[in-house]
């Protein structure tokens, strides 16, 4: 079993700066992508930004220049630095992971709980 533990979420002023975290525990062999997607109310949920295991970055364009992704494998855990905050970037950010577990080496993929962001204008 596998878990996401997400932290940092809250309300910021637009123009602001939040950092999110993610840490992994459980029966991990490896993890070669974590990211973070978010959901606005009413809307699917989008990608904000992934990151795998030897740091090469994607972000959503929208986010692209404001928000910085970045990981410490020997904690399994992500990071999310956003700044520039927009009302729009209003969402619950979730977590997500995908690798191997133990002890059968089979697939691994998993959501975080969802941290809330809230900007106001």
């Amino acid at each position: 079993q596998v878990q996401l533990v997400e932290s940092g979420g809250g309300l910021v002023q637009a123009g602001g700066s939040l950092r999110l975290s993610c840490a992994a525990s459980g029966s991990i062999f490896i993890i070669n992508v974590m990211g973070w997607y978010r959901q606005a109310s009413g809307k699917r949920r989008e990608l904000v930004a992934t990151i795998t295991s030897v740091s090469s970055t994607n972000y959503a364009y929208s986010v692209k220049g404001r928000f910085t992704i970045s990981r410490d494998n020997a904690k399994n855990t992500v990071y999310l630095r956003m700044d520039s905050l927009k009302p729009e970037d209003t969402a619950v950010y979730y977590c997500y992971a995908k690798g191997i577990h133990t002890p059968a080496y089979s697939t691994l993929e998993v959501w975080g709980q969802g941290t809330l962001v809230t900007v106001s204008s």
